[in-house]
């Protein structure tokens, strides 16, 4: 009789955590779906609507070479972006523990923002729920066991808002139009390869500073400071590679990203896009 008993209890405790796995992961597309819409409704016009090689006069050499490798004159303005990874995150601060993960983003490039709704897998049927976003100026982070045990959670500091801004800016390489003068950015001249770049979201200002390859796109990226914590700021950096040309705009696949530390650069992000599709002010959506 204690065996059938205990294979009961078994099979309830199986029926409960499959329910609450459900339950969870329906809250949790509820809580995207709710920051894509906010996201959605704080857009802006943008204008102009067609880059025009124009406006690169003036521009620092590798800079003029960067627009011209990457955009083709007329190429319409990247007004959203939606976008599937797949990749290894490391969860560890001190050594290499890789987990794979998958991903979908939105971002929008007016009034800027972002939404990273990810799946960070510990163990078979064993996930980490994380928002990452930037959201009308401000940041917020919430990491998740299964979707319902919170792990941490960070809102709308001005270390977090830096950091978050800091990322929408190094990711354009993904929505290079996002990156023109006509869209915010200021470029200040540095050498033949590489140039920084400044950006200013409300009461955020951040600076990046883009090396560019021998064709003349992005190869790396690298700010100064980007703080982990509220009192910890470090250099960040990372680099693009396996280019291809999507919906007119040479663009990465992949990428990774890691903190600078004084024995050498520790990775925890390593992605590839295996889907993405723009929105334009005139073409509407267009899938690469």
């Amino acid at each position: 009789m204690w065996m059938k008993w205990i294979a009961i209890i078994g099979v309830f405790i199986i029926v409960s955590l499959g329910i609450a796995a459900i339950y969870s992961g329906y809250r949790w597309q509820s809580d995207t779906d709710k920051l894509r819409a906010k996201l959605t409704s704080g857009r802006r016009t943008i204008e102009p609507k067609i880059y025009d090689q124009k406006e690169l006069e003036g521009l620092p050499a590798p800079v003029q070479r960067f627009f011209r490798t990457v955009l083709k004159d007329g190429q319409p303005i990247v007004t959203a972006v939606k976008l599937s990874q797949t990749g290894e995150f490391n969860m560890s601060e001190t050594e290499d523990k890789w987990s794979p993960f998958t991903a979908t983003q939105f971002v929008i490039t007016q009034r800027l923002g972002f939404d990273w709704d990810a799946r960070i897998q510990m163990a078979p049927g064993v996930n980490i729920f994380v928002h990452d976003t930037y959201l009308l100026g401000e940041g917020n982070l919430h990491a998740s066991l299964l979707g319902f045990f919170t792990l941490a959670k960070m809102h709308n500091t001005p270390e977090l808002n830096q950091g978050e801004l800091l990322r929408f800016f190094a990711e354009a390489a993904w929505y290079p139009t996002a990156l023109l003068p006509s869209q915010g950015v200021r470029w200040e001249a540095i050498d033949d390869t590489s140039a920084r770049a400044t950006l200013t979201d409300g009461a955020t200002t951040v600076s990046l500073v883009f090396q560019f390859n021998a064709e003349g796109a992005i190869a790396t990226m690298r700010a100064d400071a980007r703080y982990r914590d509220k009192l910890t700021a470090m250099p960040w950096g990372g680099r693009f590679w396996e280019y291809s040309v999507c919906d007119g705009m040479l663009i990465p696949l992949r990428g990774e990203v890691g903190w600078e530390h004084p024995e050498g650069t520790r990775l925890y992000y390593k992605g590839l896009i295996t889907e993405i599709n723009w929105e334009h002010p005139e073409k509407g959506r267009n899938a690469g």
